[in-house]
């Protein structure tokens, strides 16, 4: 959330877009031409006017080329860095259509995306000359709120979820950004604003509905291909397409205490050290997050902690008393809010006049030099916003075996981030550079990374390291599901090769 309320505010631009209008399967009537495309592998292929157009005719959706109304539209993602361009992009309105773009994709090989929010920090949601699959069409949730349970198909953002679940008192942790989506973020883990107290999404997930490889539609759980099951939990999106998640909900009241403290730039070494000595204890209902802000222009640098208590509203108090010891904010915003209306804070709709370059990792403590090299390498420039921001872990996420899921980071404190972010349109290359330079100061005191915020340049090599101990569970399923890697675009996991 802060990477974008942040940006948004600090450069006060954002692109709109015209709305897309609903078309036809296909959007252009007559013959259709060939289309040039590309394979998984980077071989080029020809996929001929009469097989497009049969895929158009099975798809129970839209089918987007180039030129056509919506594709435009369709192949952004929220960061604009990412300028690609798919031959095709399918936009499935049920089940069958999502088969019937994965068994295209597979028949010829292509390179595949799959978009649901489109919110892939390292641009993998869409593809240049594939296949992209955008769920945009096929959101949806159905509660059953006597069983404390919600059924959400794969396209569906996380906002749909808490506005079904709140208005009964139930939640399941998902997020912070109400336009998230639903598929991207669990299949990586999961955290949100509960997660401390009711576990990660992929904690909270008790069945899923995945279109593999070959086209097929495999139900999971702990009790049907429970190893599928397994590895769909925190496997990134390397097994297939979701089609539809079942979530358990925990009750809890709708009202939370929730805001921001804001203090000067000068209190960023205090701020940090009262986080890394209270973080770690603090009670599963308190999620607090350190933020430093250096916008550009000659704006000031600020540092705020984001909170959010979903416990007693009458004990909020108590847990907030060590971040009191502060002293008195310059801002404090701080109250009893609607939890929906948290999620939502930090919503803009459409970033895509911003380009954005972020750098992240795992702690699992904030010892001093950490905090001397986070004080003493951050700089600001006038032509850009520079961020530093942690997403609050611990709690309940940590309390599950790390070969109980595909999510092997069960020991962080923290997902610690630095980003920068620029007017689109502007040469990137020094605000990139200046990303690293600051990160190269920090990564020793990290343990991996969030896939959901990995890393554009991130090698196969830390990409299977990155799964620890269990990156050999996960190369035997890829290699039963997917042998051929279709679903390549994510933390990839490579099959064996035979």
């Amino acid at each position: 959330m802060k990477r974008r309320e942040f940006v948004r505010s600090a450069l006060l631009a954002s692109a709109t877009l015209p709305a897309f209008k609903f078309v036809p399967a296909l959007a252009r009537s007559g013959p259709i031409p060939d289309v040039a495309a590309i394979t998984g592998d980077g071989r080029e292929v020809t996929l001929r006017g009469a097989e497009i157009r049969e895929l158009a005719e099975k798809l129970q959706g839209h089918l987007l080329l180039a030129g056509d109304n919506g594709y435009d539209q369709a192949r952004l993602l929220l960061n604009p860095s990412f300028d690609k361009h798919p031959a095709l992009i399918a936009q499935p309105a049920d089940v069958a259509g999502i088969q019937n773009a994965v068994k295209f994709a597979r028949e010829h090989n292509l390179l595949l995306a799959v978009k649901c929010g489109g919110h892939s920090h390292s641009g993998q949601s869409s593809c240049e000359r594939g296949l992209q699959i955008d769920l945009k069409n096929f959101r949806g949730v159905q509660l059953d709120a006597p069983g404390r349970k919600i059924s959400v198909k794969g396209g569906s953002l996380l906002g749909q979820v808490d506005r079904e679940t709140m208005p009964h008192g139930l939640v399941t942790p998902l997020g912070t950004v109400s336009h998230t989506g639903v598929g991207g973020l669990t299949l990586g883990g999961g955290f949100g604003r509960v997660a401390r107290r009711f576990g990660m999404a992929i904690d909270n997930l008790t069945s899923m509905d995945v279109v593999t490889a070959d086209g097929r539609l495999l139900h999971t759980s702990a009790r049907e291909n429970a190893e599928l099951f397994w590895g769909l939990r925190g496997g990134s999106g390397n097994f297939g397409v979701v089609t539809h998640f079942e979530f358990k909900l925990h009750p809890m009241q709708r009202e939370v205490v929730a805001g921001k403290l804001t203090f000067p730039f000068e209190s960023m070494r205090d701020a940090l050290s009262m986080w890394a000595d209270y973080a770690p204890a603090a009670p599963d209902e308190l999620y607090f997050d350190p933020v430093v802000m250096m916008p550009p222009g000659g704006a000031p640098a600020i540092v705020q902690l984001e909170i959010c208590y979903s416990g007693p509203v009458k004990d909020a108090e108590r847990a907030l008393a060590p971040i009191r010891k502060l002293g008195t904010p310059v801002a404090d915003t701080v109250t009893t809010m609607d939890y929906v209306d948290v999620q939502r804070s930090g919503d803009i709709a459409d970033p895509r006049a911003l380009g954005t370059y972020l750098k992240g990792g795992f702690i699992s403590s904030m010892p001093g030099e950490l905090i001397d090299a986070l004080v003493g390498g951050i700089k600001g420039d006038p032509r850009r916003a520079t961020l530093l921001f942690f997403q609050h872990c611990g709690g309940a996420c940590s309390r599950v075996p790390e070969n109980a899921t595909a999510f092997a980071h069960r020991y962080a404190l923290a997902n610690m981030m630095t980003l920068s972010g620029w007017a689109h349109g502007e040469d990137p290359a020094d605000h990139i550079e200046a990303t690293r330079r600051y990160w190269s100061g920090l990564e020793k005191f990290t343990r991996g990374f969030y896939v959901n915020d990995m890393p554009r340049e991130a090698t196969a090599a830390q990409i299977n390291a990155n799964y620890r101990g269990n990156h050999q569970r996960l190369v035997a399923l890829k290699t039963k599901y997917d042998p051929t890697n279709l679903f390549r675009l994510n933390a990839n996991v490579q099959p064996k090769r035979t």
